[in-house]
């Protein structure tokens, strides 16, 4: 299957501070030569910690920030040689959500203003249908249509953030990057808003970049899972493969320090010690040796590529097939699934609750 996005070798840097002669004296490598496909109708998660450049590469697939190297593609066509018309039909097709919902709507504009400007700046509706296509839009993200005319301070977090949803969702786009759409949310409305970003994406086709660096979120909604660290990526593989055993050591412990409720139940630990490395001056050879308990002088002066191992997916490790076996939860103990079989059980008894009392998703009473 054709991809519906392709990027190759991605680089960002940005000057950090400059000489009195303006040259570039620190410079950040938030972005370091990344690459992945995406898609129709799939969900690619980008994780890792904070700082390895995962809302950087989002802006970057969108053109929000220039790429200084590699290549964009998306449906077969390079998106740096777009002119300005061609870039605004893309843009069309690719949206954004961003993760703060109280920053990202303006609050000089009602609801209806807000969703209408995307249809009359790419002039997709009739003018005397455009008030009627805002309630379908509002209705298709479980809001009331009569919120049309009320400002964004009037709503809730979860509920701004299913305007924020409707938004993008207003232009008809193919993919839609989800950059922590649900971490400034109460944990009770991330599952409403999961939910509605999964059932949205089964009706209409939508394919995701969910970035996150919440990893129990991750499982609930990807398809497949690229792991960043300082810049790169050093695994990629279906999100069952990267959950039941994760490869890279960066992977491994990333997904053991996951926290679970039910702290009795036994998981594999993996406790990283050692220098934690910058992306202003990230070390030699592997990034991630400087933390990585299986190091060995290679790692240190040699840069590993991403590359299928012999369980098939990509990982950046030149050890990899020397490791031993992995599994985040311990054996026997099935902590991990099973913490999030209940979490989704709780989660629509909860829904089914709530329905019967005549509460919609958005939590307002019918």
């Amino acid at each position: 299957m054709t991809a519906l996005l392709s990027i190759e070798n991605l680089v960002r840097h940005f000057v950090a501070e400059r000489s009195i002669f303006g040259q570039p004296k620190v410079v950040v490598r938030a972005v370091d030569g990344v690459s992945f496909q995406v898609e129709a109708g799939k969900t690619l998660a980008l994780v890792g910690e904070s700082g390895c450049g995962k809302s950087t590469v989002g802006r970057l697939i969108l053109r929000l920030l220039e790429a200084q190297a590699g290549r964009i593609w998306f449906e077969g066509r390079d998106v740096a040689s777009f002119n300005s018309e061609e870039l605004r039909a893309f843009r069309r097709k690719a949206q954004i959500i961003f993760q703060d919902p109280y920053a990202s709507l303006n609050p000089r504009m009602t609801i209806a203003q807000t969703l209408m400007e995307p249809l009359i700046l790419h002039a997709i509706t009739e003018p005397g249908r455009r008030r009627q296509r805002v309630e379908e839009i509002l209705k298709l993200v479980g809001l009331e249509p009569r919120f049309a005319q009320r400002y964004p301070h009037e709503f809730s977090g979860g509920q701004r953030q299913r305007i924020a949803i409707a938004r993008a969702l207003a232009v008809e786009p193919k993919l839609i990057v989800c950059d922590e759409p649900v971490s400034a949310l109460d944990v009770s409305i991330r599952s409403q808003i999961l939910n509605l970003l999964r059932d949205l994406q089964q009706r209409l086709g939508l394919a995701y970049i969910f970035i996150s660096h919440d990893l129990a979120v991750v499982k609930h909604v990807a398809d497949d899972v690229a792991v960043m660290n300082l810049g790169q990526i050093v695994e990629r593989a279906s999100a069952p493969e990267l959950f039941a055993a994760p490869r890279h050591p960066y992977s491994r412990a990333l997904l053991s320090a996951i926290p679970i409720p039910a702290p009795n139940q036994g998981r594999n630990r993996v406790l990283l010690s050692g220098e934690i490395p910058s992306a202003i001056n990230p070390p030699s050879g592997c990034r991630f040796h400087t933390r990585c308990p299986y190091v060995i002088d290679r790692c240190r002066q040699d840069e590993p590529s991403l590359a299928a191992d012999h369980a098939g997916h990509p990982v950046a490790c030149h050890r990899v097939d020397e490791l031993p076996e992995f599994a985040v939860a311990a054996p026997g103990s099935g902590a991990r699934s099973a913490t999030l079989d209940r979490l989704t059980a709780a989660f629509t008894a909860a829904s089914e609750v709530r329905a019967a009392a005549g509460v919609d998703r958005s939590g307002v009473g019918r």
